[in-house]
């Protein structure tokens, strides 16, 4: 069953010629949501993984979820200064500036078998930072999973590029 009917698209937002892929539907839908997340962890059910690690916000709904259904520990990935303990982090280009992400220094050890979860992939940029400091601290990142591609955008090939598998459950063309 597809989840693009669960996923509400809004034209012209944030601005003029964008088409907004609009996650709230498919949380908002119990069936939808259970739908998503059965659909990812059917596919990582019979592998071996030791985190899930999501991206900071919406990465965060999708990979506890996934987390939990699988029994393994969940690992946030956030903006800076938002995590109480000691943190690595790593800055990245955006296509309009800078940011940075940061994990605790013992969220992941030297080893672990890690998906990487976020609800959308689109130029790929913080995915890519995210791999870097996942590998960084000695993850192997098994897939990066997201709910949405935007495949026009790149993100994808992108880290297909740089030897990374990617997994979407859906997409949408010409965003």
């Amino acid at each position: 069953m597809s989840i693009t009917k669960y996923i509400r698209t809004i034209s012209d937002y944030p601005k003029p010629g964008i088409q907004f892929r609009d996650i709230t539907t498919l949380l908002n839908d119990a069936e939808g949501l259970q739908v998503c997340i059965n659909q990812i962890t059917d596919r990582y059910r019979e592998q071996e993984i030791d985190h899930v690690v999501g991206i900071e916000a919406r990465g965060f709904i999708f990979g506890t979820a996934v987390a939990y259904t699988l029994g393994v520990g969940f690992v946030p990935l956030r903006k800076p200064g938002k995590l109480p303990g000691p943190t690595v982090g790593i800055d990245y280009q955006l296509e309009y500036g800078e940011d940075r992400i940061e994990m605790h220094t013992d969220a992941i050890r030297e080893g672990d078998r890690i998906i990487l979860m976020d609800d959308l992939i689109a130029t790929g940029g913080t995915a890519e930072a995210a791999i870097e400091l996942i590998e960084g601290v000695g993850g192997r990142i098994i897939e990066c999973c997201f709910v949405i591609d935007l495949p026009d955008l790149g993100g994808a090939q992108r880290l297909r590029e740089l030897g990374h598998s990617p997994f979407s459950l859906c997409q949408f063309e010409g965003d």
